[in-house]
């Protein structure tokens, strides 16, 4: 099955001000058999990255089928 998961990221800009914090939200779209196993992919895939990260929702997806 197929899952999305929304992720808030925030990153660091450097400003001429100083350093700005910015959040934003990013939907990912994830090959699990659970919603668990989704977020647990997920965390796994932001893990070796140098940013603030949180899986806020995980949803079932309404595809099917991805054809390359």
């Amino acid at each position: 099955m197929y899952y999305t998961a929304k992720v808030r990221l925030v990153h660091e800009i450097d400003t001429p001000k100083g350093l700005k914090l910015k959040k934003l939200t990013e939907t990912y779209l994830v090959k699990a058999v659970s919603v668990t196993d989704a977020e647990a992919k997920v965390t796994e895939s932001f893990q070796n990255e140098s940013i603030d990260f949180e899986v806020t929702a995980v949803n079932t997806s309404k595809i099917v089928k991805i054809i390359q």
